[in-house]
């Protein structure tokens, strides 16, 4: 492979406002990849993939490298360089911004921190210990593993406007080749990566992008067509747009959240996607959530968590996640299941949902509600634990939930 140095310096530029900033990686790079108007989806590619592959092996790379936080550009150049030489590319020796590369010390290094999983899966040593204690050595490793690996595109086909068949076909008309995928009704796979934003089929509203866990999560709720529900945690609505094209737009589908800016993007995706059902509301006061007590037939809770389910296509939040923002998030999750849960009506079901492997977020927080005061008049129908070890998908806890007549 051949190295260009515009495409090489705009990474190495991504990497510092993301490493030394706090920036979210896919903002950074969003914005990255609009900077010169002559690149092509090639170079889009390189800039993409290489920065979030950097940002994945963030700490295995800074010890190969012997670099520490804050970056200053010339480290950051030397992370660029243990990544190309792990890749057997080769750097231009008259690029005076990196300096000789000691390629079989590298290899070395690499080779012997590739033997302590901390280094090897490239994570801090706080989320290593608390994926042991909680998942135990074995599943960890296989998780940690297969959350380090890139992520697949897959699509929701908006079962509103057409089918899946049918939007293969239009898909492959404009070179895009995907494959259905089996358990998962609603979903296509890429077979390659490529922008399908830029598709007719996306801006006619034919399909969303929604990895094959987070589609299952809808369906677990088991709506119907006439229904009145409630998404407690709308945000921009990935789920809000499944559950009304299971409602087939009847009924009416309430879109809650504490965020009026994630509400409007919803607003904006429904309207492409025609589902007509959804009334946003935002949650500015406790009167919000209390005029809906005792009023859905269905309320999903898909609540704000740690995303360790995620990390395959979010890595940096590796590096910016804290233990004490776990513990506090498990606050939350509990308020908001004590809360939301008065919603149901009786007779009614609730899912509770989280992006996160940890039994702590997961298990333990149903567990805790169904013995609280708030909980006594709900019982566990079932519950599904998604690893992305043995689906190669995102890892996700959901559980369904039923309350007395």
């Amino acid at each position: 492979m051949r190295l260009y140095r515009n495409l090489v310096f705009a990474t190495v530029d991504a990497l510092g406002e993301i490493f030394n900033e706090g920036a979210y990686a896919d903002k950074v790079i969003e914005k990255t990849l609009k900077r010169d108007k002559r690149w092509g989806a090639r170079d889009r590619s390189f800039i993409a993939e290489t920065t979030y592959d950097i940002v994945r092996w963030k700490r295995l790379y800074s010890e190969i490298a012997e670099v520490k936080a804050p970056y200053s550009r010339e480290n950051l150049f030397r992370l660029f360089a243990v990544w190309a030489t792990l890749r057997g590319i080769e750097i231009p020796t008259d690029w005076k911004q990196i300096e000789p590369v000691p390629t079989r010390r590298i290899k070395g290094k690499f080779d012997e921190l590739s033997k302590i999983r901390k280094y090897r899966e490239s994570v801090p040593d706080w989320l290593d210990e608390m994926g042991v204690q909680e998942l135990g050595e074995e599943t960890w490793e296989k998780e940690i593993h297969a959350l380090n690996e890139q992520a697949p595109v897959i699509l929701r086909v908006n079962t509103l406007k057409t089918t899946r068949e049918k939007l293969k076909q239009e898909l492959q008309k404009e070179e895009i080749e995907t494959e259905f995928l089996e358990g998962y009704p609603d979903a296509l796979q890429l077979k390659e990566r490529k922008n399908v934003f830029r598709t007719e089929a996306f801006k006619n509203g034919f399909f969303e992008v929604q990895d094959a866990s987070s589609q299952l999560v809808a369906r677990f709720l088991g709506v119907e067509p006439g229904m009145r529900v409630v998404d407690t945690c709308a945000g921009a609505g990935g789920k809000s747009l499944h559950l009304a094209a299971l409602m087939e737009n009847k009924g009416q589908l309430i879109a809650t959240d504490i965020y009026a800016n994630k509400l409007k993007e919803l607003k904006r995706r429904a309207r492409r996607a025609g589902a007509h059902n959804i009334e946003p509301r935002v949650i500015d006061s406790s009167k919000v959530v209390k005029k809906l007590y005792g009023s859905a037939d269905r309320v999903l809770i898909d609540a704000p968590c740690s995303g360790l389910g995620v990390l395959s296509r979010n890595p940096d939040a590796k590096w910016k996640l804290q233990p004490e923002f776990i513990e506090t998030i498990k606050q939350t999750q509990e308020e908001i299941l004590k809360q939301y849960s008065k919603m149901v009506k009786g007779g009614g079901k609730m899912v509770y949902a989280t992006c996160s492997v940890l039994p702590s977020e997961n298990e333990a927080q149903v567990k805790k509600f169904l013995a609280s005061e708030e909980g006594k008049d709900f019982s566990l129908a079932k519950d599904q634990k998604i690893l992305s070890s043995e689906t190669g998908f995102d890892g996700f806890y959901m559980a369904l939930l039923e309350k007395k007549k």
